[in-house]
Formats: structure tokens, C-alpha cells, sequence
């Protein structure tokens, strides 16, 4: 059973490691929650126990496995998208709708719904536009560290060369949907999570807007902007403001 401080140590493992890019590491850790760092390796052992953490290597520091930040990104939907939105939260929505009000045609709005998105989350922006995918930010998604191994880019290429079909087949059907590292039922060793949100749209009920990004990253704050964008994008849709 995990405790209180184990679940808040994991969330600093999850952030510090989003923002790093390196094992997270337990003199670090013993800072930021005012204990020993015995204590914090003993911590750091219990969850890696349960499977919450890993160590790539022989080094001290740990990094999340996707069992982690399943735990973790479930706590963000329990607590509502983990936050209440900040100003700056507030600044790329209302920027993230001007782009897309000034869309005009339905299909152009979709694409500068992406395009907002691969601006704000680095990451690599996707919808689906009828039967095509629309992809932007392939370079974002390469750039990361995590990648630059050849076979990673392979997996994560063929993932991109599936994701199409399957989701036109799967139709995932919450308003926003995680699948973590080896939860993608196509490209399960990618080291990649996809984020997307379904919306109405004049081409389909179940059309789907969201990234593709490593599973290293900030999960609350995509989650409220892919989801941010997908709500404006149907309303904007569905409400006949922009044209076909």
C-alpha cells in the first residue's frame, strides 16, 4: 500500500524527470521533502519495489515506468486535471481560440488547432480530418533525447504509420484519452504517450485532435490543453462559426 509521501515522492520523480531529462536522484529528492537521503533511498526502494520506478543504469537515480505514470496521470483525472488553470493556462487557451476562430474553414481550423498545440507542448501535434491524419511537429518529436537511438526512431515511425487506422478503428471514446508507453496497442516499445481528445466535427462524431510525445513529460499541463483545445475546437464547430 502506498503512502501519502511515497505518492507525492513519485509526483517529484514524474516532474523533476520531465524537466531534466535525467534519473532523478535521491539527494535531490531529500532537499525538496526536508529528510535524509537514507530516508529518501529507502523510499525510492519501496517504490521501485512496487514498480513505480526504475533505475536505467547503475547510477543512483531512478526514472518513472509507465506504471508510474499511469498511477500519476489517473491522480491528474481524479483531481479534476490535477489544478486549477493558471493565468498562463488562461493565456493559451484564449490564444489557442483566437488561432482557431480565425480558421474560417473547418479543416484550416483543425490544422491551426495542431499547430497551437505543437507550439505549446513541444511535442508531435496530430486530428483526424475525415480520413486523413493530419501530422505537425515530427521534428519536435525526433529532437527529443529519448530518441536519438535508430531503432527507437524506427518503432516510433512505425507507430506514426499505423496510428491512422487504428484510430479510426478503436474510436477511443472518453473526452480525453492517455495511452502510456506500452499501453499504445501499435508501437508498444516506442517509449512514446499519446494524448488526444475527441470532438464533433463536420466530417465525423469521432474525430480526435492530441499529441504524441516521449512518455518523459507534463502531464497535467498537456492534458488541460489538448483537452482545452479539443472543447473549443467543437464548440466552434458545432456551433456553425466556421464554415466546411
Amino acid at each position: 500500500m502506498m503512502t501519502e509521501r511515497q505518492a507525492k515522492i513519485l509526483a517529484a520523480v514524474i516532474e523533476q524527470y520531465a524537466e531534466l531529462a535525467t534519473p532523478v536522484g535521491s539527494v535531490l529528492l531529500a532537499k525538496l521533502f526536508d529528510v535524509s537521503p537514507a530516508t529518501m533511498r529507502s523510499e525510492m526502494a519501496k517504490l521501485e519495489e512496487m514498480g513505480y520506478l526504475t533505475q536505467p543504469h547503475t547510477s543512483a537515480g531512478r526514472i518513472p515506468t509507465d506504471k508510474g505514470y499511469r498511477l500519476y496521470v489517473n491522480s491528474i483525472v481524479e483531481t479534476k486535471m490535477g489544478r486549477k488553470p493558471t493565468h498562463a493556462d488562461e493565456r493559451y487557451t484564449q490564444a489557442i481560440r483566437a488561432r482557431v476562430g480565425s480558421g474560417g474553414r473547418a479543416d484550416l481550423a483543425i490544422r491551426a488547432a495542431v499547430d497551437s498545440l505543437v507550439e505549446l507542448t513541444r511535442n508531435l501535434g496530430l486530428a483526424t480530418i475525415g480520413d486523413q491524419l493530419y501530422l505537425s511537429g515530427i521534428g519536435n518529436l525526433f529532437s527529443q533525447p529519448e530518441f536519438l537511438d535508430g531503432e527507437h526512431v524506427r518503432s516510433v515511425a512505425r507507430l506514426l504509420d499505423n496510428l491512422e487506422p487504428w484510430l479510426r478503428e478503436a474510436a477511443p471514446n472518453q473526452a480525453l484519452n492517455v495511452f502510456i508507453g506500452s499501453e499504445n496497442p501499435i508501437g508498444r516499445d516506442s517509449g512514446v504517450s499519446l494524448i488526444v481528445s475527441k470532438f464533433r466535427s463536420p466530417f465525423s462524431d469521432n474525430s480526435y485532435i492530441g499529441v504524441l510525445g516521449p512518455t518523459r513529460q507534463s502531464y497535467a499541463r498537456v492534458m488541460m490543453l489538448v483537452s482545452q483545445t479539443g472543447k473549443i475546437l467543437e464548440q466552434l464547430l458545432t456551433n456553425n462559426l466556421l464554415e466546411e
